[in-house]
């Protein structure tokens, strides 16, 4: 059913669009990492978000999301739209995706050569912009495909980092962890949250990573939403602005 699901979506995804609910759900990044879509701070720069879209979509939609919802006047936005690859569950369509899928109802065959190259080159991200801010200024996140990018890419990020955005996603190659886990992110806040109506990423998986991701490191968080499918909503991006805020604010 996942499977079916995904499909249908993946038919019906524009270049760069995905409306649903009350939401607009838009994302993407370029083959060989072009510029990302950035949103400077309207005061002075003091933390960096950079946030993944999920497949299909281009960093474009979700920066206007940035812009309109998370609007904080000292953080400096950074949404890269990811490379288009063909996408196998998708009958070999090519659309902007951080690695190759071929199954959502189990994930026991991940492409984790995709998964590798997306992960360096989001550190690559992290790395460019701890020129301009400290680590521990830094957000790394994403929703769905580019959730699960964004987990595993601040849970093995060599330098401790403010936070880490998990939506409507899980934890790839779970098998590796603790062992891959940084010891300087041990401890940095992580917030997941997940639909209960999500029918592409089943909120099971997500609940499942929470579990596997909480029983080594003790400050993650899993919010979920009754109503809320494979989307996003007010009330959660009010929790992530609600996470950001209180991150910074205690640092």
């Amino acid at each position: 059913m996942l499977k079916a699901g995904l499909t249908k979506i993946l038919r019906n995804v524009a270049s760069d669009k995905a409306k649903i609910g009350s939401c607009i759900s838009k994302t993407f990044l370029s083959a060989d990492m072009s510029p990302p879509i950035v949103i400077q701070p309207k005061g002075p720069h003091q933390a960096s978000v950079i946030f993944l879209h999920g497949l299909g979509d281009t960093g474009h939609g979700w920066s206007q999301v940035m812009a309109e919802d998370l609007n904080l006047d000292n953080v400096k936005f950074i949404c890269p739209t990811a490379p288009s690859i063909p996408v196998t569950i998708n009958m070999g369509y090519r659309m902007p995706a951080w690695y190759d899928i071929t199954s959502l109802s189990e994930f026991d065959k991940e492409d984790k050569t995709g998964i590798m190259r997306s992960v360096s080159q989001i550190h690559g991200l992290i790395a460019e912009e701890e020129k301009s801010v400290p680590s521990d200024k830094i957000f790394v996140g994403g929703f769905s495909q580019g959730g699960a990018i964004a987990l595993y890419s601040g849970l093995t990020y060599k330098n401790k980092l403010a936070g880490i955005v998990g939506l409507s996603c899980y934890l790839p190659l779970n098998t590796e962890f603790p062992d891959s886990a940084s010891s300087q992110n041990s401890s940095t806040p992580i917030i997941m949250c997940h639909g209960k109506a999500d029918v592409v990423v089943d909120f099971r998986f997500g609940h499942m990573s929470f579990q596997k991701i909480k029983a080594f490191h003790s400050a993650v968080d899993l919010k979920s939403y009754d109503n809320m499918g494979h989307t996003s909503c007010p009330r959660e991006l009010m929790d992530v602005k609600n996470f950001l805020s209180q991150q910074l604010s205690s640092a």
